[in-house]
């Protein structure tokens, strides 16, 4: 359920395909995610989820499958 949730903001914060948006998808190389749609995309998945999220912690997330892990273990 994660993962069709995080795909859902992944394509309206970065305006991508939807079949683009897969686990190994690359976040900067795949689906050219700036360091500006990071922080709007960190802050869609705060809001959808319950979440906080640290600057730190959005730095790490380098494939779409980084996100959905991180949403697994800290989403309520």
């Amino acid at each position: 359920m994660e993962f069709e949730k995080v795909r859902d903001i992944i394509v309206e914060t970065l305006s991508c395909d939807a079949d683009k948006v897969v686990l190994e998808a690359n976040l900067a190389d795949d689906l050219e995610a700036d360091s500006l749609a990071a922080v709007e995309l960190s802050m869609a998945l705060e809001e959808a989820f319950g979440v906080t999220i640290p600057d730190e912690d959005v730095a790490n997330f380098k494939t779409v499958g980084d996100i959905v892990d991180y949403i697994k273990t800290h989403a309520n």
